[in-house]
């Protein structure tokens, strides 16, 4: 946890860190199974993920607390108010990532992470609606966190309640990841580019889709045309960015880096799950490479944000 003197700075964008750690521990869990792994790492990785959401989350109550003027400023910003989100869908993918483990512990956080997520969600949209400061310039692929993430409700949801409940949120997600995704093509065409610091947001343009599959099976229980297109289009989308690597290995060390670790944690999720359903051999390479390059990632990004503490470039003033 970071010093009294630098909560003031904690940024609630810290919360990331546990989507891309979640779900890595997913993705252990999924490739234990379905590869029949002799090793079982995920436990470790969970237990490592539930100690860090539990640091992050005392660390910004104690901010909540102490500092309520600039938690207001926090979610007055037009960029980082998106990041409140994060928060409640780390309850839901460490929901997921209990369900074998313990199913009381996963229920729990599924309630408390979709009661959480849908108010988020309805804050932040009547914020967009009544809004009279947003530009199109603070548009940036981190807006599809509220609404979109509404479509990892059913992953676990099918376990713990009625699916219409899922099905309700999975159309909520679906329905604004179509308006966000076209208000975002047009503000990255037409209009100012990202900064560098938003740039690795850009992965986050893969989780809708690839999530979108993983909850659509979930709830259908079968690979069907629509699930096919979903995870077709996240593909894509990885291809797509990965081709620009060139410019994402230039950018210096932010937060933001942790963009890169939930969205690759779920295409290789989804690729896994390609590769169970389907029995097909490419998908099986596949998901094996996307599954070492995650490892890579996040035990890359897991030292670059252990040396920014160490060396205080994380919780400072921005302004």
């Amino acid at each position: 946890m970071v010093s009294e003197c630098r909560i003031k700075y904690f940024p609630v964008s810290f919360f990331s860190m546990i989507l891309g750690m979640a779900g890595f521990s997913i993705a252990w869990q999924r490739v234990e199974h379905i590869f029949e792994l002799p090793i079982h790492l995920s436990q470790y990785v969970l237990a490592l993920t539930s100690i860090l959401f539990f640091a992050l989350s005392l660390t910004y109550l104690i901010k909540i607390i102490k500092y309520k003027a600039d938690i207001a400023i926090e979610f007055n910003h037009p960029v980082k108010l998106s990041f409140f989100p994060t928060i409640s869908i780390s309850m839901l993918l460490l929901s997921i990532a209990y369900v074998s483990v313990s199913a009381g512990i996963s229920k729990w956080l599924w309630v408390f992470g979709t009661l959480l997520h849908f108010a988020f969600t309805i804050k932040i949209i009547s914020i967009w609606i009544h809004h009279t400061r947003f530009e199109i310039k603070h548009m940036n692929p981190a807006w599809f966190i509220p609404a979109v993430g509404n479509i990892l409700v059913p992953i676990s949801g099918v376990t713990h309640c009625a699916a219409e409940i899922s099905w309700f949120f999975f159309s909520i997600g679906f329905f604004f990841w179509i308006i966000l995704l076209v208000i975002f093509f047009n503000r990255i065409i037409f209009h100012h580019p990202l900064t560098e610091k938003l740039l690795p947001t850009l992965f986050i343009l893969i989780a809708p889709p690839a999530v979108g599959f993983i909850s659509l099976v979930s709830l259908t229980g079968e690979i069907s045309y629509f699930a096919n297109i979903l995870y077709y289009i996240g593909l894509f989308l990885l291809i797509l960015l990965v081709s620009q690597i060139k410019v994402f290995k230039r950018i210096k060390y932010y937060l933001s880096w942790w963009a890169y670790s939930f969205p690759m944690a779920a295409i290789t999720i989804a690729t896994i799950l390609m590769f169970h359903k389907t029995g097909g051999v490419a998908f099986k390479y596949m998901s094996l490479v996307l599954f070492i390059i995650l490892n890579m990632i996040i035990l890359y990004l897991l030292v670059k944000t252990a040396y920014a503490v160490s060396k205080k470039e994380i919780c400072i003033d921005e302004e």
